[in-house]
């Protein structure tokens, strides 16, 4: 008997199978959107009972907008996901992506206390999408505030419209971020004036992948967000062929300490692994013409020549010319003469034949899906 006893005691203690934790989360995830009067998200139970069906840990919530919802049906929220995930101290998942939903100054406080771990249970999630949604200048900065104290290693702001304001309050909580590694701004209506402050954030934080596919840079803001990138890369690159300097002749042992840092708190710098540009008005009919494109296409070639880190540049989609990518071939077998790291590189086709095969002969193949223009929404 005493045995039994026994082994009833550690069976209190043993952790519940994972369908009995997303059943919980489930129903009480249903119990507190009756509460708000809010709709169950359609694709979070769907989800929700895949799991279920496959005995699997569910990683990701996606909380989206129901297209063909009659205007009487309830909106869907994110606040009832939240509550929910904090009463069922829910820690497995990693991701959380909202789509296509009007979000209020409520959520996003209570996202924003989340994020931040000051409740009673610790955040999560190490990537936050917040996709085609609307959000208030109050909003922006309360979720700006939070980013400087989150665990996040990724934020995807894709199709959200940013004045410059609001632009401001999510760069303020990216600067000196040791722990952001990638930053999604596409289609998100950034102007030329734009390029300078993302280029102090990039200076000043830990971003190593950036994503600013669809927005309207133009040479200017591209090259002063590049500038300082280009000045760190060519500096280090400089030091490593002097000869007597420690990382003479030894770029892969400067790389293999980069990928340490890059398990815990980066060191914050002006260095990218990852650079996607396409659809940008990067061509010579901007306000400084072709004097523009050149100033760009300097700096562009520079950080190609020199930065041991790049891996991955996208250009597509923007009207270089012939000059500027036989410009850039060039760069390319300079990177290849000092034996740098190969470089995924895509351009426009529209330069000659012999030139895009060159190209793509001296860079890695691009698999890049190319999506059109999105006019985001006020």
């Amino acid at each position: 008997m005493p045995r039994a006893n026994e082994g009833k005691h550690k069976s209190k203690g043993a952790p519940l199978p994972i369908v009995l934790i997303l059943q919980k989360f489930l129903k009480t995830y249903e119990k507190h959107c009756a509460q708000s009067q809010t709709s169950v998200c359609p694709a979070i139970k769907s989800d929700l009972k895949s799991s279920i069906d496959s005995d699997q840990v569910l990683r990701k919530f996606m909380l989206v907008r129901s297209d063909d919802s009659p205007p009487r049906i309830l909106p869907v929220s994110l606040e009832p996901l939240l509550m929910t995930i904090q009463d069922e101290c829910y820690t497995l998942a990693k991701e959380i992506c909202i789509w296509g939903l009007p979000l209020s100054n409520p959520e996003i406080a209570r996202l924003a206390l989340l994020l931040e771990s000051k409740g009673h249970t610790t955040c999560p999630f190490t990537t936050l999408e917040i996709i085609d949604c609307k959000m208030d200048l109050w909003s922006l900065e309360r979720l700006g505030k939070a980013l400087r104290f989150s665990s996040l290693r990724s934020l995807v702001l894709d199709y959200c419209k940013f004045g410059k304001e609001e632009l401001e309050s999510i760069f303020s909580g990216l600067e000196n971020n040791q722990r952001l590694q990638g930053l999604s701004l596409r289609y998100c209506g950034l102007g030329p004036q734009s390029g300078l402050r993302l280029g102090s954030v990039i200076s000043q934080s830990a971003i190593c992948e950036l994503y600013l596919e669809g927005n309207y840079l133009e040479c200017s803001g591209a090259l002063a967000f590049l500038r300082p990138i280009a000045d760190f890369a060519e500096t280090q690159g400089k030091d490593q062929l002097t000869p007597g300097s420690p990382d003479a002749g030894h770029p892969p042992q400067r790389l293999q300490g980069i990928k340490k840092k890059m398990e815990g708190l980066m060191e914050a710098g002006p260095w990218l692994v990852k650079l996607h540009l396409a659809d940008n008005g990067i061509d010579g009919k901007g306000k400084e013409g072709e004097n523009g494109l050149l100033e760009f296409l300097q700096t562009l070639t520079c950080l190609i020549k020199y930065s041991a880190h790049l891996r991955e540049i996208d250009l597509g989609n923007n009207v270089l010319g012939e000059m500027a990518a036989a410009e850039i071939l060039e760069a390319l077998r300079a990177r290849k003469t000092g034996k740098l790291p190969v470089l995924k590189i895509t351009v426009t086709p529209q330069i000659s034949s012999d030139t895009f095969r060159s190209i793509w002969k001296n860079s890695k193949k691009s698999n890049t899906i190319r999506k059109k223009k999105k006019k985001t929404k006020n």
